[in-house]
């Protein structure tokens, strides 16, 4: 294409299109109508320019015109109760339900590290003693030690707050970082297995594993499926880099990011059900298998919620992404 030929053959009508983006609202019926064959138009030839002869300057340009243009046609849109509520009911659940390919794998590998961690520990002594000195051991693992009073050392409200404040920062870093190909996100795994590791092995070498798995295990259930559900995200995300597919890695980045967004204010949620049940049950008077019990519903109600209306939402097309109308518009690219 000869780009200077385009441009004589076609400036007008981005003159044109300029001059109606400048009256705003004072626009006649044939005017706006106008308006919208112009920006259709323009849309179509910053297609073709992108694809046969990109020009910098050219492309700026037009690609701010279509911006302005899309703006005025389809106006601006407030968020209301009805958006909050879809994001709810598909958005999110959708979004975790089709990452469950990365999430799942990347909780049953975890959770076997970190047993494998745990079985290390418990059964050499002499990796226990490299942890800490014997009577910081004896200190942490009896009854009434640091593991048990961890969970009651602070007000329940004030605890359960700075739980969900960092539970939700770890999960926030899994979705940000996982754009540079997914590696951070495997150190903060790893990280997180290696803690809940060392209580297993410690507990279990003083023989009081039940005891730890008592305290872990009502908000543990949720917490940890957050953080695997972070992660998995934000793995994909970096594997988007790596492997758009038949979108432009722009587009594709764009998508998953908006996704991963919507993930974090969704998991925030999640979290603070998961605070709340570390502030509150674990450190409480009930019997342990009740505190578990606890746990485990919250558990299967997510993954009920997931599956369930994630899953219907899925089905439907429903991707974790903003609605159609809210996302930039896609040029087509050249094959």
């Amino acid at each position: 294409m000869d780009l200077d030929v385009f441009v004589t053959a076609h400036h007008a009508e981005w003159d044109r299109l300029e001059h109606l983006l400048h009256r705003g609202r004072r626009l006649t019926g044939a005017e706006a109508d106008e308006l919208v064959t112009l920006y259709q138009r323009t849309s179509t030839h910053l297609s073709h320019i992108q694809s046969s002869a990109p020009d910098p300057l050219l492309t700026a340009r037009l690609t701010q015109l279509v911006a302005r243009a899309r703006s005025t046609v389809t106006g601006t849109r407030r968020a209301t109760w009805r958006d909050a509520a879809r994001f709810l009911t598909e958005g999110f659940p959708a979004a975790v339900y089709r990452s469950r390919r990365w999430w799942i794998p990347s909780a049953l590998t975890s959770i076997a590290v970190a047993a494998v961690i745990g079985w290390w520990i418990g059964t050499h002594p002499e990796v226990q003693s490299a942890i800490a000195a014997p009577d910081a051991l004896r200190q942490m693992t009896r009854p009434g030690g640091e593991y048990e009073t961890y969970y009651s050392s602070h007000p329940a409200a004030s605890f359960a707050a700075q739980v969900w404040t960092n539970n939700a920062q770890a999960a926030a870093m899994c979705l940000v970082l996982g754009a540079f190909l997914g590696i951070p996100v495997l150190w903060i795994l790893f990280l997180n297995m290696l803690n809940l590791g060392v209580g297993i092995g410690l507990m279990s070498s003083a023989g009081r594993l039940d005891t730890f798995l008592g305290l872990v295990l009502p908000h543990g259930l949720l917490e940890l499926t957050a953080v695997f559900v972070a992660a998995g995200t934000g793995m994909r995300l970096g594997w988007t880099v790596v492997d758009p597919g038949p979108r432009t890695r722009r587009a594709a980045l764009a998508e998953q990011g908006r996704a991963a967004v919507g993930m974090a204010i969704g998991l925030a949620l999640v979290l603070f059900v998961s605070g709340t049940i570390e502030g509150f049950v674990t450190p409480s008077g009930l019997p342990t298998w009740a505190r578990i019990t606890i746990g485990i519903a919250a558990e299967l109600a997510f993954l009920v919620y997931v599956y369930v209306l994630g899953g219907r939402a899925a089905r439907a097309g429903e991707v974790g992404d903003v609605e159609a109308t809210a996302r930039s518009a896609e040029l087509p690219t050249a094959a």
